[in-house]
């Protein structure tokens, strides 16, 4: 190799590239391949290599880009051109009818008429978005909030699956390949889930398991997990997938129906679920969607439901959007899978709140291709609500296919010897007194200093919609405050190198990675540092509101009930629950100490102007330009309240498509009303002042 001239090497260098990206659609798309991995390593060892020696000769779409580029400091944010929109759902055969009779009326189409659908299986992954110019992978993103979503190029182009070239599809359908004749476009959005199979999950969680890291609850977990790696390396190192569902913008092709696309986006080299099908009406649907309901269990990847379109593009275009969702598309949920098994005993856990709850441990049985052998069973209420006893057969399902819960009591398999279920008097981790306060359905230990509360506090601290401390799972905050190396959330800004060492399975690299994930989380948006620190009844929506509304953190720690219950949303047990939080010397010195080691809370928004100052606004319909949350925050920049009700004191009421009783209500009152148009007019004029 070392004697090839510079020509030689470079036409060498595009024969791998073609071959390696060749076998790759034969392998990820077709399901053919044509050689061995033994073969394929070669292949890839020897571009590599010589590469190594023209590093000049490199392309961005070369093969070797999947190796993994040098790791991140942050994200960027990446703008959709085309919204990545989400998906009403229908829970029954029903619900599916109702979808086609809807949209055959907004069509002024006879009830009886045939809508052509096209069924897919949902994947229960990462939904992402592909940009490709003139055929070359060029930025990969996340859904985001469907606008915007993080730029992960780097990690997706690990996954063998996506390539970094379409390929040009033959000039005629082939019966072997089914290639429509649609060229590569000079732009194309590319839409698609990455996820994981069963048995690479298995592989994964059994290799973090040896490393003494927190395995992942389930596969889409796993794979979120994996894309939004800081360091490309480790997500090539998790054997991701993906299948290919759609286009948003497209420039220099167009299309007639969304099978075409699912066929031309095969043909340029995207793995599509081959279990998609074309449906001559909703019962056509609606007997797929029953055979995979049962089928399922089949497949080695999870799924949660069908998606069902409309196939022709120009009626979809006719159908138009209702607020973010299509009125042409629809999720169809599977039920919860279920299973029988019997209640062994029942162990009280402790939370971050006080909280008891109760949960079942129970003979292992197999619920949706995993072996469940815990279930929650909620709280004393839903206890004496279904009738449940240790030593009960029951029904389990695991709610949203992730998380295990008793349904049911299987009454007739009693014998007499089941035992009623009764809450203890004291704390199980700390012994201290339990209460259940009058009104509410869970009792809570009194003891602030319990062990298992301050644990579970530092697990939510560090969770990824709070602080985002990637690595500080269940299993090392356990450790670490078992050795008595932290004991508040504080503590985790104080760790150094030589206090992780010691730790059994702890190694240099592992330690380093824990240390920089602390180091990065100090630059934290301040609503997700109020969600962070766990004050009861405030969980994301009322950090982001308290956030706006406040501007930092000091307003919020002095706020009294009565400036808390101007904030629309906070009501008076909220209010008292915040002002609680931080009367305690102990939540205040935990903060000051966070504040000391740098962590900086940054509010997200700032209020621009008063321009709307003493003006409140109600939202209600279908709001074209922005959703409901996004225009509340453009009146609470300009200095505007805006409310969820309508009342005499309501300035203005703003109508979208299709309003409710709140304009109703408006017209009764006299409240002024605008159209969406009209109130765009008044931001805009109050920017420009």
């Amino acid at each position: 190799m070392s004697e090839l001239t510079r020509e030689q090497a470079q036409k060498r260098l595009e024969e791998l590239r073609r071959l390696i990206e060749y076998h790759n659609y034969l392998y990820y798309v077709l399901d053919q391949p044509e050689i061995s991995d033994a073969e394929y390593d070669a292949l890839m060892r020897e571009l590599l290599q010589l590469e190594e020696q023209f590093p000049d000769l490199r392309t961005p779409d070369s093969p070797s880009m999947r190796v993994g580029a040098p790791p991140l400091e942050a994200f960027a944010t990446h703008t959709h051109r085309q919204p990545m929109l989400s998906l009403g759902n229908a829970f029954g055969a029903e619900e599916l009818r109702e979808f086609d009779q809807r949209i055959k009326r907004f069509l002024g189409m006879p009830l009886d008429q045939r809508i052509e659908y096209v069924a897919e299986l949902k994947i229960d992954g990462l939904a992402i978005s592909l940009t490709y110019i003139d055929g070359v992978f060029v930025t990969g993103a996340t859904r985001g909030d469907g606008l915007q979503g993080e730029d992960v190029t780097q990690n997706l182009r690990t996954i063998h699956a996506i390539p970094l070239r379409l390929r040009q599809p033959v000039s005629a359908p082939s019966s072997l390949f089914d290639e429509p004749a649609v060229p590569i476009p000079s732009f194309v959005e590319v839409r698609g889930e990455v996820y994981l199979t069963h048995d690479e999950f298995r592989r994964i969680n059994e290799e973090r398991e040896q490393t003494g890291e927190p395995t992942f609850a389930n596969p889409r977990n796993a794979a979120a997990g994996s894309v939004r790696q800081l360091d490309p390396r480790i997500t090539a190192r998790r054997r991701l997938s993906l299948f290919a569902y759609g286009i948003g913008a497209v420039e220099g092709v167009s299309f007639d129906t969304h099978w075409q696309i699912l066929q031309t986006l095969k043909a340029w080299g995207f793995p599509v679920n081959p279990h998609a099908r074309i449906c001559s009406g909703i019962e056509e649907v609606i007997a797929f969607c029953e055979q995979w309901t049962a089928r399922r269990s089949e497949l080695n990847y999870d799924v949660d439901g069908v998606v069902v379109k409309v196939n022709s593009l120009l009626m979809q275009q006719d159908l138009g959007y209702v607020q973010r969702s299509p009125r042409w598309a629809v999720a169809y949920k599977f039920p919860a899978q279920q299973a029988r098994t019997r209640i062994l005993e029942v162990r009280w856990q402790v939370g971050r709140t006080g909280a008891l709850t109760p949960v079942a441990i129970m003979e292992p049985v197999e619920v949706g291709g995993v072996t469940v052998s815990r279930a929650t069973l909620h709280n004393e209420d839903e206890i004496a609500r279904k009738g449940v006893m240790i030593g009960d057969v029951v029904m389990i399902q695991r709610a949203g296919d992730v998380i295990p819960e008793v349904v049911s009591v299987v009454e007739e398999e009693r014998d007499g010897d089941e035992q009623p279920i009764v809450r203890p008097q004291t704390c199980p981790e700390c012994g201290a007194p339990v209460e259940k306060p009058e009104g509410e359905a869970v009792a809570r230990c009194v003891n602030l200093a319990c062990p298992a509360q301050i644990v579970e506090r530092i697990r939510h601290f560090t969770s990824r919609n709070a602080m985002n401390i990637e690595g500080f799972g269940d299993k090392w905050v356990q450790r670490l405050f078992e050795e008595g190396i932290i004991r508040d959330p504080a503590d985790l800004y104080y760790l150094k190198k030589e206090d992780l060492l010691p730790l059994e399975r702890m190694g240099e690299k592992l330690a380093e990675n824990l240390l920089n994930s602390v180091e990065r989380s100090k630059q934290v948006p301040l609503s997700r540092f109020i969600y962070a620190l766990g004050i009861r009844q405030v969980g994301e929506r009322a950090a982001q509101l308290l956030a706006e509304y406040l501007g930092s953190l000091d307003a919020l720690v002095n706020a009294t009930e009565e400036q808390l219950l101007q904030i629309p949303e906070i009501g008076p047990a909220t209010a008292r629950e915040i002002v609680e939080f931080f009367r305690r010397e102990e939540n205040r010195r935990v903060i000051q100490k966070m504040l000391d080691a740098g962590v900086t809370p940054v509010a997200e928004r700032q209020k621009r102007s008063d321009a709307f100052a003493g003006l409140t606004f109600v939202f209600t319909g279908a709001l074209q330009h922005f959703t409901r949350e996004e225009a509340e925050a453009l009146v609470r920049e300009l200095g505007g309240k805006a409310s969820g009700s309508v009342s005499r004191q309501t300035s203005y009421v703003v109508v979208g498509e299709s309003p409710g009783s709140k304009y109703q209500k408006a017209l009764q009152l006299g409240v002024p009303v605008l159209t969406e148009e009209e109130f765009l007019k008044m931001v805009k004029g109050a920017q420009s002042s």
